[in-house]
């Protein structure tokens, strides 16, 4: 970066609003996502993570507030803003007939590249899947079939991807092996926007986390920034650092929509 230029974060947002009817379901967000890092949304059912993951794809229109891409302005630039994501939702967008290495070059045959078949490789090798590249993917287990729906949305290298609930409804070690795919993403240089209800999900793989709430943020901060905001408790004279469930239930209080400590909540709905 040359003296005196700005760096411009991937994901800028400003005042977004929206209502369906009299329900308001944001009420002035604000936040950016510096790029080639992981940023969650941590928030319950309802909270209105996937509502702000529509409006950031284009797919959604907001009443109020401005967001940006890359630069781009989601309501005046939506073709640019496309051209610069991709986004993976709650369930595996897969073809179960298909085996794992047709589905890549039949998304990469779609979007008009050249060298289908390289690319299917590479992203096979990348996410792991290369042994099991010629099997159907109706034989696949639920955490390959997440780590193929990933690799499917990297096809012409966007350089923002939005995972929406990524894990939903995956066992332990199936959500370990999209956690090790998110990173390997990030790694790449690929800016990750996650919306998650698990506590662990947001620790394990985000840069920074911001607590949505009944439509607004709360906080937004590094794990450490955010532990910070409670005092250490005291157990028997040792001293105990507040975890990020502390943080999130100290502010959002203690109710049955409350997001999962140890991935066991149920998926979002359609706010």
């Amino acid at each position: 970066m040359t003296e005196g230029s700005i760096l411009v974060p991937a994901i800028r947002v400003r005042g977004l609003e929206k209502s369906y009817g009299k329900v308001s379901v944001l009420r002035g967000v604000d936040f950016e996502v510096a790029s080639g890092s992981i940023f969650a949304l941590l928030g319950s059912n309802g909270a209105g993570k996937t509502t702000i993951v529509r409006i950031l794809s284009t797919l959604l229109k907001a009443d109020a507030g401005a967001a940006s891409i890359n630069g781009f302005d989601v309501s005046s630039q939506p073709a640019q803003v496309r051209e610069s994501i991709s986004l993976t939702g709650q369930f595996a967008a897969v073809d179960e007939i298909l085996t794992g290495r047709e589905n890549l070059i039949l998304v990469a045959r779609l979007r008009h590249l050249k060298n289908p078949g390289a690319i299917a490789d590479g992203l096979l090798d990348r996410f792991t899947l290369t042994d099991d590249g010629g099997r159907r993917v109706g034989e696949y287990s639920g955490g390959m079939r997440r780590r193929l729906d990933i690799a499917m949305s990297l096809i012409g290298d966007p350089p923002v991807v939005f995972l929406d609930e990524p894990t939903t409804g995956l066992d332990p070690a199936r959500r370990i092996e999209v956690w090790k795919a998110v990173e390997k993403l990030a790694a790449g240089g690929t800016t990750v926007l996650l919306t998650t209800q698990y506590l662990d999900e947001a620790e394990e793989l985000a840069d920074r986390i911001a607590i949505l709430h009944q439509g607004r943020i709360l906080v937004d901060g590094t794990l450490d920034e955010l532990k910070k905001l409670l005092p250490p408790a005291k157990v028997e004279y040792v001293e105990k650092q507040p975890s990020l469930e502390d943080v999130f239930l100290a502010l959002v209080g203690e109710d049955s929509d409350a997001p999962a400590a140890n991935g066991s909540a149920g998926e979002e709905g359609a706010s």
